[in-house]
């Protein structure tokens, strides 16, 4: 049976996370917590939206895009508008970190290319 609400520090230990990053999050209003006296008391939504948000990071998204797509989520209307804005990014994601791979192969080439005239005219 799932827990109805968490602490900030029940939250930080899950994720592996800090309160401050979770203070953070309220502080930008992606997180609502309720109050229990002085105590921030966390429901389920609050840890699948953590949940998200470092799975979006984990990514390569930013914050901003990582709430982009979870405000999309409408369960009365469909998830389909949100999928397909995921997979926008996700696609163009993968393009670029293609490109920085080739990149780097490149840069590595030139390097390998470098060490060895170097070498070369250290034998001379």
């Amino acid at each position: 049976m799932e827990k109805t609400s968490y602490t900030i520090s029940q939250l930080a230990r899950e994720y592996d996370i800090s309160t401050r990053t979770i203070r953070f999050y309220e502080e930008k209003g992606y997180l609502s917590p309720s109050r229990r006296g002085q105590q921030r008391v966390y429901t389920p939504s609050d840890r699948a939206r953590i949940r998200l948000i470092l799975r979006g990071k984990r990514i390569g998204m930013s914050l901003a895009e990582s709430m982009e797509i979870i405000e999309m989520y409408k369960p009365a209307s469909g998830d389909e508008a949100q999928l397909e804005t995921l997979l926008e990014k996700v696609r163009q994601r993968r393009s670029a970190l293609k490109q920085q791979q080739k990149d780097l192969a490149a840069t590595l080439k030139a390097l390998d290319e470098v060490e060895a005239l170097c070498e070369a005219a250290k034998q001379h």
